[in-house]
């Protein structure tokens, strides 16, 4: 673990989880205790308590989060004192994402087969609808686009209300470019038309796409998956933003 001077922002923490069908618990229930555990291990002493205590947590949500409020905005915003939190969920997936550094917003969707050019055309940017067609997997583009305008809305607390979905993502990476083996995580970099705000694709392990949305100035986003109880291996991402990816 690196150190960092008292200027760097907080690291952001983003946990992802599978969502069987154990005990009944819906995705918005299983969301909702994933938040307040991750919550809960931020709140120790020690940085490194977020992963060591996700590799423990996540199979037992109600007890790692104890005096954890999890409450909501009348937006539909999660709110938890002394934290800025998101969450997400997809088929068979949730992600949550927490920290002290500022508005945050995270985003997952499950790879699925459906029609996007319709979708495309009437909700996206006539350059984004360009770019996308010009990838080498538009579904999969098309998945990222939309994760990153759905994690940047909620870091503004606005969701895709107000034409969310035509706000302007970055499609390039800008003269100091990604590092080969996360060059094609896009779109990444600083959100155009809200310049305070960096929106990250972040990679996982399981059949989704991922993204963060996340104050300019945060230097790492550490991301843990989970598989129950278990906690995935960590390795370590260098962006010229610069951000620190620690995870899959």
């Amino acid at each position: 673990m690196e150190e960092h001077g008292q200027s760097d922002l907080n690291p952001v923490h983003v946990w992802v989880s599978a969502v069987g069908q154990d005990h009944g618990r819906d995705q918005r229930s299983a969301a909702h205790d994933l938040l307040r555990t991750l919550a809960a291990t931020l709140r120790t002493p020690s940085a490194e308590g977020a992963s060591d205590a996700g590799a423990h947590g996540a199979g037992g949500a109600g007890s790692a989060a104890g005096g954890v409020v999890l409450r909501h905005e009348a937006s539909g915003r999660p709110v938890v004192d002394g934290l800025s939190v998101s969450l997400s969920h997809a088929r068979g997936l949730v992600a949550v994402a927490a920290s002290f550094a500022g508005p945050i917003g995270v985003d997952v969707e499950s790879r699925r087969e459906f029609e996007i050019d319709g979708m495309a055309r009437r909700w996206f940017d006539p350059a984004e609808v360009t770019w996308l067609h010009q990838q080498p997997d538009p579904l999969d583009a098309f998945l990222r686009l939309w994760t990153a305008k759905e994690a940047v809305g909620k870091a503004l607390g606005r969701g895709l209300r107000g034409s969310g979905l035509r706000r302007r993502m970055p499609l390039d990476p800008g003269p100091a470019a990604l590092r080969p083996e996360i060059a094609h995580l896009m779109p990444s970099g600083v959100v155009p038309v809200e310049p305070d705000l960096v929106v990250l694709q972040l990679p996982v392990r399981a059949e989704a796409v991922l993204a963060v949305a996340v104050p300019v100035g945060v230097s790492e986003v550490w991301v843990t998956e989970h598989h129950g109880a278990a906690l995935r291996s960590t390795v370590t991402s260098r962006t010229s933003f610069p951000v620190v990816v620690r995870g899959n």
